[in-house]
């Protein structure tokens, strides 16, 4: 049947949406110039169904980041600075999920981040972004913005976006290999067609901190040169000393660790040096220490501004002349090890003070390396969070496979003074706590909740009644959340009569219709869960 004769069993939102599908698929087929025809189909979208805006954003694997390729009602200022990072916003947590995100009031959700600016325009407006995809591969996001209304639907919209992110793919495919092509082209010109920048498979992060550091790590690992890592306790500094070692050439050999804070001055010399029998009372038998274990490998020497002006002498001769004797002996010993140390001190300040020799200091200096705090990388939090997720799950036998809007919010705001190690102990906790497979805000430690001022939407300092009302808030819309808006089983869930759920939406004044999703969502929802 020609689409220009309409079916009588057809209604005319139908009939309209199925023009519509027919005309993107002509368009697409109209054409080989890859920009425009996503920009005609953004545009034709946006006009068809009165969308405020719209915009395609591509995941350029070259450049690790998601740009906006064609946009409509976006200037091109507020264009350029729509660029997000895996799991950074709601555009980034779609590339890196691969699942829709709905967001059915913009203002009441703290993953928009307006990169672009534009949110003081939106008034009150919804949000929809959907991954585009070939097989496994995310290629990027469609997104549009339209008038919000506490009685419409997103499912439709859902829908169509789905099917027009379908059809676009090899488009879009076309448009990310052709950029990303261009960029590699421009890194081999600007850097004399070296390797690019490679991410060490032992640390997580795709921020823009963590670049000058894995710079330097592809850098000075083929080298023999001594490292001098520098950072805040708790930043993954013995992560970046064990990528400089598995990606040099000493990898095949031992990499071998010691935490100078650790241990009493005697016993810090003899785990360096080693010691001959009956160098001293319970020296029962000779040791070899950690230099004579690191032979041909590389020895990490943690916390080194911590070591006595004693120990940093026969260090100073062990960088210098590569030989010492063991504790007790009189046997030179010659050794072939590389040297990395690590400190959260300013050496600096304590060679001014004399608490440590400028000479060792400047031995040690040779290639410094700074590792950045965690709160100078907030979008590797939510990485690193799956990842202590994943490992406390299996330690504890527990299935926790999401994290709450809430406690999502505390994680970013909050300012991270113990670093990585402190994430890591906070989700522990949380994953241990967790009885619905979900980390809730209040399953955060208490200085979390205390650094963050909302729990939801509600005050989490204050009264104890404030506080109470802030879980309660919370448990109800995460609950609303799993049952997608259906109020008897949340209801059901929380133990409540229908009556009672009723009453404490109206305090809280919760839409419960605004968590409605289709059920071909849910599905894909739950099985990405689990």
């Amino acid at each position: 049947m020609n689409m220009a004769e309409k079916c009588p069993h057809c209604n005319d939102q139908t009939w309209k949406e199925l023009n519509f599908i027919s005309s993107i698929s002509q368009l697409l087929l109209s054409g080989n110039d890859i920009d425009r025809l996503l920009r005609q189909v953004l545009q034709s979208l946006c006009v068809h169904h009165s969308y405020k805006r719209g915009m395609i954003s591509i995941f350029n694997r070259k450049a690790g980041s998601i740009l906006i390729k064609e946009a409509f009602g976006v200037s091109d200022e507020e264009k350029a600075k729509g660029i997000y990072y895996p799991g950074e916003g709601i555009t980034g947590e779609v590339v890196e999920t691969g699942r829709t995100i709905l967001v059915p009031l913009i203002r009441e959700d703290a993953r928009f981040l307006n990169r672009t600016g534009t949110l003081n325009n939106l008034g009150e407006s919804s949000f929809l972004c959907v991954p585009i995809r070939t097989g496994v591969q995310i290629i990027g996001t469609i997104s549009v913005v339209k008038d919000y209304s506490p009685d419409s639907c997103l499912d439709g919209d859902e829908q169509l976006l789905q099917i027009l992110a379908s059809m676009i793919a090899q488009t879009a495919q076309h448009s990310r290999s052709r950029d990303e092509e261009s960029i590699q082209k421009i890194q081999e010109e600007y850097s004399g067609c070296e390797d690019p920048v490679k991410h060490p498979p032992n640390i997580i992060g795709n921020s823009k901190a963590l670049q000058p550091v894995y710079q330097m790590i592809q850098k000075v690992a083929p080298a023999n040169s001594t490292i001098l890592i520098l950072g805040e306790s708790g930043v993954g500094k013995e992560l970046v000393a064990e990528a400089i070692h598995y990606a040099s050439t000493r990898a095949g050999r031992a990499f071998v660790k010691l935490n100078c804070a650790a241990l009493p001055e005697t016993i810090i010399e003899s785990e360096l040096f080693g010691h001959e029998k009956g160098a001293f009372t319970g020296a029962l038998n000779p040791r070899k220490g950690r230099f004579e274990l690191a032979q041909e490998g590389t020895l990490f020497l943690d916390e080194i501004g911590e070591i006595s002006p004693g120990i940093q002498a026969k260090l100073l001769r062990v960088l210098q002349e590569r030989e010492f004797e063991r504790v007790g002996g009189s046997v030179t010993i010659k050794v072939d090890v590389r040297i990395i140390a690590a400190t959260n001190k300013n050496l600096e300040e304590k060679v001014r003070s004399g608490e440590f020799r400028e000479d060792l200091f400047y031995r040690l200096n040779i290639i410094p390396i700074t590792v950045p705090p965690l709160r100078a990388r907030p979008t590797d939090i939510l990485l690193l969070s799956d990842f202590f997720i994943e490992k406390y799950n299996h330690l504890n036998g527990k299935d926790v496979h999401r994290i709450s809007t809430s406690a999502i919010d505390m994680l970013i705001s909050y300012h991270w003074p113990g670093n990585v190690r402190e994430l890591e102990n906070s989700i522990e906790r949380a994953v241990i706590l967790s009885e619905d497979r979900v980390i809730h805000g209040y399953h955060l430690p208490p200085s979390l909740q205390m650094a963050d001022p909302h729990l939801g939407t509600r005050e989490i300092h204050g009264t104890l009644q404030q506080k109470l009302d802030s879980i309660e808030y919370e448990m109800i819309v995460e609950t609303l959340k799993s049952t997608r808006g259906n109020l008897s089983r949340a209801a059901e869930q929380l133990g409540l009569t229908n009556r009672m759920m009723g009453i404490r939406a109206r305090k809280y004044n919760i839409d419960f219709k605004t968590f409605r999703r289709n059920n071909s969502f849910l599905l894909a929802d739950e099985a990405s869960c689990g």
